[in-house]
């Protein structure tokens, strides 16, 4: 499936036209047995339901799509639910999650920046780019995007894994952090590394990037070498970690996430050896 963006909608939305619709931090999707669909226009006018903040994300598969928020969900017949994306993550396909994903960061960039952040008044969209603009000072605002590295870090025949205070019990992980500002991708990995386990890194390769709308991130992958020093958890990001060897891995992220490409690399690489 093909997802072109673009932030100019057609005259009229059309009946194949796709909403994605929040209420809160929830999508609506229509059930049809175990599947679940993203809704299209006709849904909207059978439900009676009115959008609010509405914003063109683009095409996909030539179907215009379109993200909005609901006020009320008491409307929503048996045929449909919402969902959180958590749990939609290994339901949809690919190119639909990361639309879904998409409509996510734009409703709570549309939601939170409402006012001016320098001024208080009301925001308007800009009618040119992807952006919002005050009309009193002139102040414009993008939508946020946060920077992030991920990384597989390798000894001899070992991954390390990390399972976070957020994570359920069970599932292990690749480290992953925030860029502070002044900072490049390289010393991000050298510092969270060495924050959540004590470990020194080296030959720090890239290794691939992925949107990640949980709730604003790019994460940016990379692949290291252990350097130096032991497992030392900070007890405040990381509950437990260890390393790995590829045929004893604990429960691991979904194969849609580049979390899991990494492990999958990891465990590729070390059976050619």
């Amino acid at each position: 499936m093909l997802f072109i963006s673009d932030f100019k909608p057609p005259p009229r939305a059309p009946e194949t036209a796709s909403w994605f619709l929040f209420c809160g931090q929830r999508l609506l999707m229509r059930c049809e047995q175990d599947s679940r669909f993203v809704p299209n226009t006709s849904d909207l006018e059978d439900l009676g339901l009115i959008p609010i903040q509405r914003q063109f994300l683009g095409s996909l598969d030539n179907h215009p799509c379109y993200v909005a928020e609901l006020e009320d969900a008491a409307q929503i017949s048996d045929a449909f639910e919402f969902m959180d994306l958590w749990t939609l993550f290994q339901m949809l396909e690919q190119d639909v999650m990361r639309v879904a994903g998409m409509a996510n960061q734009l409703v709570q960039w549309s939601r939170n920046h409402r006012y001016c952040g320098k001024c208080g008044n009301l925001t308007e969209n800009k009618t040119d780019e992807r952006a919002k603009i005050c009309p009193r000072c002139e102040l414009i605002n993008y939508p946020r995007l946060s920077p992030a590295i991920i990384v597989a870090v390798v000894r001899d025949k070992q991954i390390l894994l990390a399972n976070s205070q957020r994570f359920p019990a069970k599932l292990y992980s690749v480290l992953a952090g925030f860029v502070e500002p002044g900072e490049t991708l390289e010393e991000c990995v050298k510092r969270e590394v060495f924050e959540e386990v004590g470990i020194a890194v080296k030959n720090i390769r890239y290794f691939g990037s992925e949107p990640w709308p949980f709730p604003d991130s790019l994460m940016v992958a990379f692949t290291a070498e252990h350097a130096a020093g032991e497992i030392r958890i900070d007890n405040t990001e990381i509950a437990r970690a260890g390393w790995f060897s590829a045929d004893s891995l604990p429960a691991i992220p979904p194969r849609i996430s580049i979390a899991r490409q990494l492990i999958d690399w990891f465990s590729g690489e070390k059976q050619k050896r």
